[in-house]
């Protein structure tokens, strides 16, 4: 009878905890699918599968070792394996370490670039790697597109701290930019704002969306324009390209394969877990949140990337809300493709994208 009775409590305890990390379905934002991007013809074909082919070799042969490590020890070989990935000489841009109120953050100031107009980058890397020396390559080119100092920082990563210690960094960083420029404050040097951007990729895409909510929310000057690439925006990782797209995904399939197996809810506990903080609050899940009243938003995303739709739900809930935002999808690309820029002539093709976005938006 104890028994009987403890099968019981269990299977409520499971049927409420399904009810609660499934209750509130968004599967109506998954139409429209957004613009879609693909070679304009068969030599472009081509050239791109060739350059995607050798990219994807060279990713494998980066992720292979990681997938056989102990957790802590991969965490550890990830970080170190992004900034030596992405690191690159062969930038122009002027770089000038500095405190952004306690956050390590470096200026990133192409030549002649506009340094009274200021965009922060928040970087990737499941919120675990990833800083702004593996990113120089896409903010050098950012800082030249948008004619602007980009102040890329450096935030406190998991599990070393919190979840919510990435978000609070953004925050004091933001507030900072926009009362420092490079040359120093700006009560000193007169040099205040004329422009300001934010954008991030992956968990910096959901780092920026958050961002521009709590900007709306806390009577914070709101950015000109945002971009978010490949951003996670619902962190009980719900969304069916999740699982969807798990095989073709070759940047993330190393992190995220075991999702296949799991049950949704038992995904958002842990979720939870790993975030210490609870999957469905809109400071770590945008998707979920008030998306009236934004900055002009450009989403980028791979059609092949477990992200995909994470982006188009966003997309097409803010859209909903009054928000001016547009979702770009482009095919056969990896995850963060414009990273890769200039090996990937779609990285290229996307920034031509991002350059005209912002210079609409200036």
């Amino acid at each position: 009878m104890i028994i009987l009775v403890g099968a019981i409590l269990v299977g409520l305890v499971v049927a409420l905890l399904a009810f609660m990390f499934t209750r509130d379905s968004l599967s109506k934002y998954d139409l429209p699918e957004g613009q879609r991007f693909s070679p304009a013809d068969a030599t472009a074909v081509a050239a791109s599968a060739a350059a995607v082919k050798a990219l994807n070799k060279r990713l494998r042969g980066a992720s292979g070792p990681l997938e056989k490590m102990p957790w802590k020890q991969r965490i550890l070989a990830m970080r170190e394996t992004m900034d030596s990935f992405f690191s690159s000489s062969d930038i122009a841009s002027q770089i000038i370490p500095v405190d952004a109120a306690g956050v390590p953050a470096e200026w990133v100031i192409a030549p002649g670039a506009d340094s009274s107009r200021r965009f922060l980058y928040i970087h990737g890397g499941a919120f675990m790697a990833g800083s702004p020396k593996g990113y120089r390559v896409l903010t050098d080119k950012l800082s030249a597109i948008t004619n602007s100092a980009v102040l890329a920082i450096d935030y406190r990563l998991m599990p070393e701290n919190t979840r919510l210690a990435c978000v609070e960094d953004c925050r004091t960083s933001y507030d900072w930019m926009l009362e420092n420029g490079p040359q120093g404050p700006d009560a000193d040097t007169l040099e205040f704002p004329t422009a300001v951007f934010v954008a991030g990729d992956s968990a910096g895409g959901n780092l920026t969306l958050v961002l521009l909510a709590w900007a709306r929310d806390n009577q914070r000057r709101a950015p000109n324009a945002a971009l978010a690439l490949s951003p996670v925006t619902d962190s009980r990782y719900t969304s069916p390209s999740i699982r969807g797209n798990l095989n073709s995904d070759v940047i993330l399939k190393p992190l995220a394969k075991r999702l296949a197996w799991v049950p949704g809810f038992m995904i958002g506990l842990a979720a939870r877990f790993m975030a210490g903080h609870r999957a469905s609050d809109p400071v770590v899940s945008p998707l979920l949140g008030d998306l009236a009243g934004l900055p002009p938003l450009l989403v980028l995303a791979s059609d092949c990337e477990i992200l995909r739709d994470d982006g188009r739900r966003y997309v097409n809930k803010a859209v909903e809300a009054g928000t001016d935002a547009t979702l770009m999808l482009w095919d056969n690309v990896p995850h963060v493709w414009p990273i890769f820029y200039p090996d990937l002539p779609e990285a290229a093709e996307a920034l031509e994208q991002v350059d005209g976005f912002f210079k609409r938006h200036s």
